[in-house]
């Protein structure tokens, strides 16, 4: 049996209780190495664990085999993912990586944009779009045919990978295709290390946003037409007649 599961940001109280019940009751647990010393303390309390095994970034596929190698040979399995296992997570790789006997469940976790959403105050409770500017798996113009048709939409976008040393232009590229469509005067929020100790909040308008101030730890918000900041907090109306 594998179970993958999501730990949301890594921290204990945003991870789900049958999340926290599949960790208990694990014998091997598979992971990116960061994500795995997010929940050390869990595994060291764990007495069922006979093995941890974890490989750098790239080491998804890696990571999958090792996992249905250990559940093929009866082990109880966990797959830890960031966020939401099904959302950019390790779900879809173990799943096509399975056989037809191999015994998969998906635990979901609180996805990223979930996260930073509730430190901002509620920009996505109209119509949203999830889009990852990461381009090792993804050609930069499809993402960026993504960005544009979202902006046409009027949806409120989330940035997921929005910007690091080997791509410092995708967010800036996206931002300006946002700009061409929608003008510069919409509300973005911005997250970095949502959910945890150290997560830092921002607020301010396209033409204001500084991408410097952006790395892979921040999850960007970009509002519609209709979002606006309400007492300091950033709001999309869901359209309810007050």
């Amino acid at each position: 049996m594998i179970k993958v599961i999501g730990i949301g940001s890594g921290v204990v109280q945003n991870l789900t209780t049958e999340a926290l019940e599949a960790i208990k009751s694990a014998e091997v647990i598979v992971g990116y190495r960061t994500y795995i010393d997010w929940i050390q303390p869990l595994i060291d309390k764990n007495s069922h664990i006979q093995k941890v095994i974890t490989t750098g970034m790239t080491g998804e596929v890696k990571r999958c085999q090792a996992a249905l190698e250990a559940s093929r040979n009866g082990k109880n399995v966990v797959v830890i993912s960031s966020g939401d296992s099904g959302i950019y997570g390790m779900a879809g790789l173990i799943y096509e990586l399975s056989d037809v006997e191999d015994e998969i469940s998906v635990i979901p976790g609180v996805t990223s944009s979930s996260i930073a959403a509730a430190s901002l105050g509620a920009p996505l409770m109209h119509d949203f779009v999830s889009i990852s500017l990461s381009d090792l798996m993804t050609p930069y113009d499809i993402i960026m045919k993504r960005v544009r048709l979202a902006a046409e939409g009027d949806f409120v976008i989330c940035l997921y990978n929005p910007r690091s040393k080997g791509r410092p232009h995708h967010l800036e590229d996206a931002l300006n295709t946002i700009k061409d469509i929608q003008g510069d005067g919409l509300v973005v929020g911005t997250v970095c290390d949502a959910g945890r100790l150290e997560a830092c909040v921002t607020y301010s308008t396209l033409k204001e946003f500084n991408v410097q101030d952006v790395n892979m730890r921040t999850m960007v918000i970009i509002g519609n037409q209709n979002t606006h900041m309400h007492h300091g907090k950033m709001v999309t109306p869901r359209g309810y007649m007050l």
